[in-house]
């Protein structure tokens, strides 16, 4: 067993799951259980995730409702290693009985037909984030990809609203920039960037400016380091990974950053890194570094805890 908790904002593993029939217990990907059961305390988000380009808007909805669907039954073929947890409550007890916890966000709210009212649906099901866009834009704002100059839309501003009212994180990664700036004036929550890394140090439009992180620092929010290379950039090491965590570190994200590697949704990681069993190379280049064992335990696990429960 690895000597640490570890909490991840976002993998994609579901929808492998469901489109590649994966099974969540023992994979070929990043994520799968037997490895989790390797840490003392291991967090999963799970997204529901799929490119609204691939089919008809009004089938958007079905599809969120085929992942949820996989999602359940996993967890149900699996339930004497992992639960679902909705609240503080639910992790405490994964924790004591040393089950894996996993949680269940929504990767674009076209998944939701961009419906306020279907956020009561999400909530219910116990999703605890939601990007606002994947890449391609939508009702609510364009995205870091495309329309990159639309920002949230009166419609979009009602999402956000209704979300924040139900304890659903609204989630910033791969929205527009003009969009994270209206959110920033409207938000009255912790807002996150689930699978983002700094600009400043790998120019990409999915990546977050140092203003960026210091507006999601000051609303108590979220940060999670994003593994996927084109988003690390530099030399496409582990010491790549280190360089925007300690950026963010710089910045003040002491409580603030943490991991959403983007496992199972990407093709290209930093070497050595080839799913959730490598974490244990951060945490031991962390004891290397002389990070002390509560900024460790912070990044790896209680910033994420802290954002998601306890607002």
């Amino acid at each position: 067993m690895v000597p640490i908790s570890f909490f991840d904002a976002h993998c994609d593993t579901i929808s492998c799951c469901t489109h590649l029939g994966w099974n969540v217990a023992k994979s070929i990907g990043h994520v799968d259980l037997e490895r989790g059961q390797l840490f003392e305390h291991y967090a999963q988000v799970f997204a529901i995730y799929y490119d609204p380009a691939k089919i008809a808007a009004e089938r958007m909805f079905a599809e969120f409702n085929r992942q949820k669907e996989v999602f359940f039954r996993q967890l149900r073929l699996n339930e004497n290693t992992v639960m679902h947890c909705k609240t503080l409550a639910d992790l405490e007890h994964a924790e004591s009985t040393r089950k894996i916890a996993a949680l269940l966000s929504v990767e674009g709210a076209d998944l939701l037909e961009c419906d306020p009212a279907k956020l009561d649906i999400a909530s219910e099901l116990g999703v605890k984030m939601i990007n606002l866009t994947w890449n391609r834009p939508n009702a609510i704002s364009g995205t870091n990809l495309e329309d990159r100059d639309r920002g949230l839309s009166r419609l979009g501003i009602d999402f956000v609203k209704r979300a924040q009212k139900l304890g659903i994180l609204v989630d910033v990664s791969h929205l527009s920039d003009a969009g994270f700036w209206d959110l920033i004036d409207v938000t009255e929550k912790p807002i996150v960037a689930s699978h983002s890394n700094s600009r400043s140090l790998c120019d990409h439009t999915r990546n977050l400016t140092d203003d960026m992180f210091k507006a999601i620092l000051e609303v108590k929010g979220f940060v999670g380091i994003n593994f996927y290379s084109p988003f690390v950039g530099l030399d496409n090491s582990i010491d790549a990974i280190f360089a925007h965590l300690e950026h963010f570190l710089e910045l003040g994200g002491e409580r603030t950053v943490g991991f959403g590697a983007d496992w199972d949704g990407c093709d290209q990681m930093p070497e050595r890194i080839r799913g959730i069993q490598d974490m244990e190379r951060i945490y031991d280049k962390m004891l290397q570094r002389n990070y002390s064992e509560e900024l460790i335990h912070n990044i790896f696990y209680d910033n994420l805890k802290r954002t998601i429960f306890d607002r």
